[in-house]
């Protein structure tokens, strides 16, 4: 039997490199199998003896069944995912695959339930909130990658979009115009290759989503005799969607920030147990039933599940009474995009990535691919419906034909790239007509600079320095003759500062301090006040969309700079947060503030205190608006709960030079050697090597051979 290689050849193996599971020194593991379908069934294995209690949660967030197991707490979630038809959804999604699709993520399913008995006996939730795992369906990976990807669009933030026109008007929202809590800061960028040298090109990046513990992307390597492609998967989801080397090729994926799912207002009638939808022409029936929800510890919930011909009613309006239901691409086209995954493993050019692609649905990506031929393309991979400017901002009629999907979706996109390439989540050229909320552009701007300049791919990912223009600018309207000393000393240091969110800058824990200052006054200032003072029209799991102190965290250049758009002056709310600050306790430098807060159930105590330890064990630096783009909510907290969820340096002239690394480890057992080893690299900017030598690594005892 032969396997390939990074260099695209094919060898023997040796000894050491029989099939079955290899682990590095960092737990990672690397997968061998004589077919395509027992690689699969590995992944599988792997996925749930590592992490058995992180792919259990999310198959039951996609059942709508979190609450049986965890308790009242969950019962929001599950409402939305019965309502939003999420299992059903990733059910025909699966029945429409194609037969060896259907049989690759099916024998994945099969590698699931073969392991989560030996994973379920090392996690200790499962002890602790009384349960053992269940049964895998074939289509379960689907429904996990829904629920990862169903919130990460657009539509919660037309649900903000609504509340901000009914308090201040629509023209209001355009203060609000940057990337909500739903978006991302993710960094991809790929350097070109050199002919003259035969250097061929280098891709890096580093996707920014919330901190979830266990962390939501496993490193893995799939090797078979077809390929050996190494990269970040899902736990729970078969092959490697958004970042791979394959050896020849390699890619990477950021959020191309398109508007691709829809909301639509509703006008609903009940007739016993039918119930009636408002069309142009008259009234009409809708699908309806009602669905029973366990909960662990209180009673069972039922829920009715309603479905119009735009799409399952997830909420409805509080204020005007109209059930508000969501229009998706994967809903109707029946498709997730799954039919790309085999295809992208097998890829061995930019071509084939590109190729490979054109069968993606959703999440809607940028992807830059690279080959070692010195190819370099920009894609957009994705389906974004046709119709009415309209539906990109805000819930419309659902009975007005004029907001009807055209039937078609935008052309694909594909660009040839000379010189360095660059996407940061920013407006360009290839995606600007697809979206509405694009992340401001100097993130891109700054990765570019740092590359014309010759920085490393470390220097890259960990730059700090903050785009700080607008609320400088804020900053020199505040007169220095109305402050007291205190109050002028701290505004002359801060326009003094470097604008580096370094973890050990005082200077930076002070700006951090009158920004949350700032943001609060904000909050409670006049002319945003409706904001607080309006009721939420929409159902609690929204409200880190449609909170309005936390809108105006994220948004605060917007809102600061256009307060007098509402009739405000900013320059009295900016000296009032500079006498908030100068009156309290020093802030004290910002990685003593901006401390590490990964969300987890937190159902057992052993993974509460290991948080606790890794807060005390690693000092953050960066910001949202930084390359290094950890999160926080000015006025909220400036605990950093979103950040980068992996780094990746993939090297196309040598993939043993190549490097990464994830927030924690690879094993989601707390206690484990590998649960939380990564986390001093990663916050320190380094990366681990990626071991391509199957004699460096180690081989389970005990494998079955696939």
């Amino acid at each position: 039997m032969t396997f390939p290689v990074a260099g695209g050849t094919t060898a023997h193996p040796p000894h050491a490199a029989t099939t079955g599971i290899h682990r590095d020194r960092w737990g990672i593991p690397h997968l061998r199998a004589g077919t395509v379908d027992g690689l699969a069934r590995l992944q599988g294995r792997v996925a749930a003896v590592d992490r058995a209690w992180q792919i259990e949660v999310e198959r039951w967030r996609s059942e709508g069944r979190l609450a049986e197991h965890v308790g009242p707490a969950e019962l929001g979630w599950d409402r939305f995912a019965r309502r939003a038809r999420l299992d059903d959804t990733a059910r025909r999604c699966f029945e429409r695959l194609a037969p060896a699709t259907r049989r690759w993520v099916t024998a994945y399913v099969d590698g699931v339930n073969d392991g989560l008995a030996e994973g379920a006996a090392a996690a200790p939730e499962f002890a602790a909130v009384d349960c053992t795992p269940g049964r895998w369906r074939p289509w379960s990976p689907l429904g996990v990658f829904l629920v990862q990807h169903v919130l990460f669009s657009t539509f919660p933030n037309k649900l903000w979009h609504a509340h901000v026109a009914a308090a201040l008007g629509p023209s209001a929202t355009e203060l609000f115009a940057v990337e909500g809590p739903g978006g991302s800061g993710s960094n991809a960028w790929a350097v070109p290759g050199d002919p003259a040298t035969g250097r061929a090109p280098v891709v890096a990046g580093d996707p920014h989503r919330i901190l979830e513990l266990p962390g939501i992307y496993q490193q893995v390597r799939l090797a078979c005799p077809e390929f050996d492609v190494l990269g970040f998967a899902f736990p729970g989801v078969p092959g490697l969607p958004h970042f791979g080397h394959a050896g020849e090729v390699a890619w990477a994926v950021t959020n191309a920030m398109a508007d691709y799912q829809d909301l639509y207002r509703e006008e609903l009638r009940h007739d016993g147990e039918r119930v009636l939808v408002r069309e142009a022409d008259g009234w009409a029936p809708a699908h309806r039933h009602v669905e029973r929800i366990e909960v662990r510890g209180g009673e069972p919930e039922s829920v009715e599940v309603i479905e119009t011909p735009r799409g399952p009613v997830v909420d409805h309006d509080r204020g005007t009474g109209e059930a508000i239901s969501l229009r998706t691409p994967s809903r109707v086209e029946q498709r997730l995009g799954f039919d790309a995954l085999l295809p992208l493993l097998r890829a061995r050019s930019a071509d084939d990535v590109a190729d490979a692609l054109r069968d993606w649905v959703e999440p809607v990506n940028s992807v830059l691919v690279a080959d070692r031929g010195g190819t370099v393309h920009q894609l957009v991979a994705g389906l974004v419906p046709l119709r009415d400017d309209r539906c990109r901002r805000e819930p419309v009629p659902g009975g007005d034909p004029r907001y009807r999907w055209q039937g078609g979706y935008a052309e694909p996109r594909r660009t040839a790239v000379d010189g360095l390439a660059v996407c940061a989540n920013d407006r360009r050229p290839d995606v600007t007509d697809l979206g509405t909320g694009f992340a401001p552009p100097h993130r891109a701007r700054r990765i570019r600079a740092l590359l014309a300049d010759g920085a490393r791919a470390d220097a890259v990912h960990m730059d700090t320095r903050l785009e700080a223009g607008a609320l400088r600018g804020v900053l020199d309207r505040v007169d220095p003759d109305g402050l007291s000393q205190p109050a002028r000393r701290l505004r002359d240091r801060l326009t003094r500062w470097d604008g580096h969110m370094r973890a050990d800058s005082a200077d930076a824990g002070a700006w951090a301090a009158w920004r949350a200052a700032l943001a609060r006054r904000l909050y409670d200032h006049p002319c945003l006040r409706p904001l607080r003072d309006t009721p939420s029209a929409f159902d609690g799991l929204f409200a880190p969309w449609t909170d309005p102190l936390s809108r105006i965290g994220h948004a605060l250049d917007g809102v600061a700079t256009g307060l007098h758009r509402l009739g405000g002056d900013i320059g009295p709310v900016a000296a009032g947060a500079l006498e908030d600050v100068a009156a309290g306790d020093p802030p004290g430098p910002w990685g003593g503030r901006h401390v590490l807060h990964p969300v987890h159930l937190g159902v057992e105590a052993a993974v509460d205190e290991a948080v606790r330890a890794m807060r005390e064990r690693v000092k953050l630096a960066g910001d949202s608006d930084c390359v290094l783009a950890t999160s926080s909510v000015p006025g909220v907290s400036d605990t950093c709960w979103r950040g980068p969820v992996a780094r990746y340096v993939w090297d196309l002239t040598d993939r043993a030079d190549s490097r990464w690394i994830v927030p924690f480890g690879a094993s989601g057992r707390p206690g484990d050697p590998h649960f939380d080893d990564q986390l001093p690299l990663w916050a320190d900017g380094e990366l681990v090597p990626v071991v391509t030598d199957w004699r460096e690594l180690t081989r389970e005892p005990g494998d079955a051979t696939p």
